[in-house]
């Protein structure tokens, strides 16, 4: 609990400090910056609850699953009703549309019982209300560059984690924010054997050209460091979880593990169809072929968290030196 506490307090001053420069950035109202900090708050103490398994332990002592759902739908509406109410974006009609999402997510496993066809629908679910665009209409924008679908999609992302560890049971994937040595090593080592596919792959395909930035060297450390962490703990996260650490063990169990590590990278592949226009095959494509390398990565270390260390290394490349 003292680390959590701790994590917790570090988070939230980084939080503060960042709402406030955006803002100032962005020319966003100091009332609409004050009024949705508590919202903010809220959301990043909850999805920092998913990664310590002591949170997770207290969590499950709770009562039984009925009661620990209804929790987790309380929590997930929570910041939404205070930044909404706040910055006066509140709309009844999306609100409910919200609820009857995190309702069907948070009582999934509530009242079905674990088996691979409604795994496989517990995960289109996740992913369809990710990509749909219920966060931008539910949470709303009280002023332009201040959109708060960020927080639905933060929600979002550890509802189904909670959903799945708590509610469903699962195996141990070694699952949380921080990689042990091994895990780094296992994940570092699988990004460079991508590293000369992936060139290869977005030369044939014209994906993308070189294109480094032009900073001063302590600059361009800083936004190494910012963006990989960024997409360690929010985007690998959440895919790594729900692809490798789900997905690919389900198929695996039933099918084998080639089965399991094929098939969880092709659909891999397949989600990022909508990419910035549908459908964008080129990045699909990639995307397919890294997820081999992360599901190599996560079956080699038996841990999620080597595979997040892979993908958040591509992806902080190709942000950094291709995008």
């Amino acid at each position: 609990m003292r680390r959590f506490l701790t994590t917790l307090g570090v988070v939230w001053t980084a939080a503060s400090l960042a709402t406030y420069f955006y803002s100032q950035h962005q020319n966003i109202p100091h009332a609409i910056r004050i009024a949705v900090l508590p919202a903010i708050l809220l959301e990043t103490a909850f999805y920092l609850m998913q990664g310590f398994e002591w949170a997770r332990m207290e969590f499950d002592r709770l009562g039984g699953r009925p009661l620990r759902a209804a929790l987790l739908t309380a929590s997930a509406v929570l910041p939404c009703l205070v930044a909404t109410s706040r910055a006066a974006t509140f709309q009844l009609l999306w609100f409910l549309a919200l609820l009857g999402a995190v309702l069907a997510a948070s009582f999934w496993y509530a009242w079905i019982r674990p088996r691979l066809p409604f795994d496989l629908l517990f995960l289109v679910l996740m992913g369809g209300i990710y990509l749909s665009k219920l966060f931008d209409h539910a949470y709303g924008q009280p002023a332009p560059h201040a959109q708060f679908s960020i927080l639905g999609k933060l929600m979002w992302i550890r509802l189904g984690i909670m959903a799945v560890l708590s509610l469903r049971g699962s195996e141990d994937v070694r699952f949380g924010f921080m990689p042990a040595a091994r895990e780094w090593r296992v994940g570092f080592l699988h990004y460079l054997a991508f590293l000369p596919v992936g060139a290869v792959l977005a030369y044939v395909l014209g994906f993308a050209r070189f294109h480094p930035p032009d900073m001063e060297w302590w600059k361009l450390a800083l936004v190494l460091i910012g963006t990989f962490f960024a997409c360690l703990w929010v985007v690998a996260l959440a895919e790594e979880f729900f692809f490798r650490a789900f997905l690919q063990r389900l198929l695996a169990r039933a099918r084998g593990e080639m089965f399991g590590l094929i098939t969880a990278s092709v659909l891999f592949g397949l989600a990022h169809l909508p990419f910035r226009q549908f459908p964008n095959w080129r990045f699909a494509i990639l995307a397919g072929a890294a997820g081999i390398f992360y599901g190599l990565a996560f079956t080699k270390a038996g841990s999620v968290r080597a595979s997040m260390v892979a993908h958040a290394c591509v992806f902080t490349t190709w942000r950094v030196f291709f995008a």
